[in-house]
């Protein structure tokens, strides 16, 4: 049995923190997939040079998600949506920057991947799986899952809380699932208590902590949900179904897919205050967007290309860009900010 699963990749890192001395995170890296049917990683610096281009293994065609990449110290993920099956790609030192990768196999189609509790979530279009971490690697074997409570294809994003998953599905579902003290996947999925009546489509979401921030993208809400309950409702204002978001200190960014925008949050206890609707805007649809090291960056669609934007974010919150790459497919998915001095061991 194959009790390893990582590939390598990323030690392109090796190669871009010469750079470092330029500037304190100019040695970081931003990676997104092309999401193809030969599905590919494509890592930049932060200057938007291509350091590397990584086959996953693994067929492409997610869409409507976020999360599609997750990274974590040494260990980063990509989901493959067409083969059914996440590439699990890791750091390793030496001069060799790749080493080959493998898949870890899903129930169905996963859609967004995240860490923590030393394992890896897998959400598919219609469970949540959990698969351990060890200095092997990750297991190709699941040690907990729980089927979705609408299990539609709708599934969107999967993020981790203390002693919990929380997920949503756009066809009107919040819901959390339990964690056993181990980290793995345990019972069944359920409902968050007090969700506004006028739900309509959640999207994605953002956690620290007990908190998560989740979207409610067709009512242009942002909620906050703690301890399997809906606390806080905040409208988006001018800015149209926030569907992506992230968050880093604190400050909340939401990315407007219809208003091609990111607007600004602050959150704090119960507090979700919106004090600048915009502070970036795009050609194309935002699907995905990052903030970690002081970086932003941000995937958008428009007609039959998309773009990574990468922004320098102050001590503010306000964003101002720093480089632009442009892809020839609209197709493009996942984002993911990749420190220079993140650790080789989990």
């Amino acid at each position: 049995m194959n009790k390893a699963i990582y590939g390598s990749a990323l030690l392109a890192l090796v190669v871009a923190s010469a750079a470092h001395a330029q500037g304190w995170n100019d040695g970081d890296l931003v990676v997104t997939s092309t999401n193809a049917a030969s599905n590919a990683l494509l890592v930049y610096n932060t200057n938007g040079a291509l350091v590397e281009q990584i086959k996953t293994g693994g067929a492409g065609g997610v869409s409507g998600n976020a999360g599609g990449i997750a990274q974590n110290h040494a260990l980063l993920a990509v989901v493959n949506f067409g083969s059914g099956n996440v590439s699990v790609f890791k750091k390793v030192g030496g001069d060799t920057p790749l080493q080959g990768g493998q898949t870890v196999p899903a129930i169905t189609n996963p859609v967004s991947v995240a860490f923590g509790h030393h394992h890896l979530y897998i959400l598919t279009a219609t469970h949540i799986e959990s698969h351990r971490i060890d200095r092997y690697g990750v297991s190709s074997t699941a040690d907990g899952e729980a089927q979705l409570l609408h299990a539609d294809g709708s599934a969107a994003q999967v993020g981790v809380l203390e002693g919990q998953l929380v997920i949503s599905e756009k066809s009107n579902a919040i819901e959390t699932v339990n964690l056993t003290p181990q980290g793995s996947v345990t019972g069944t999925a359920q409902l968050v208590a007090n969700i506004p009546s006028n739900v309509n489509a959640p999207f994605g979401l953002a956690t620290r902590g007990n908190d998560a921030y989740v979207t409610i993208a067709h009512a242009n809400e942002i909620s906050l949900v703690r301890n399997d309950t809906v606390l806080t409702i905040t409208g988006s204002g001018t800015q149209m179904a926030p569907c992506w978001v992230t968050l880093d200190g604190p400050f909340l960014f939401s990315a407007n897919s219809p208003s091609h925008s990111v607007s600004r949050y602050a959150v704090y206890g119960q507090k979700i205050i919106q004090d600048a609707a915009v502070v970036a805007t795009f050609n194309g649809n935002p699907t995905d967007i990052t903030y970690r090291d002081s970086l932003a960056a941000v995937v958008d669609g428009n007609g039959s290309i998309s773009h990574v934007s990468i922004f320098n974010v102050d001590g503010d919150g306000n964003f101002a860009l720093k480089s632009s790459v442009t892809l020839g497919s609209a197709a493009t998915n996942g984002i993911a900010i990749v420190r220079n001095d993140d650790g080789f061991d989990d």
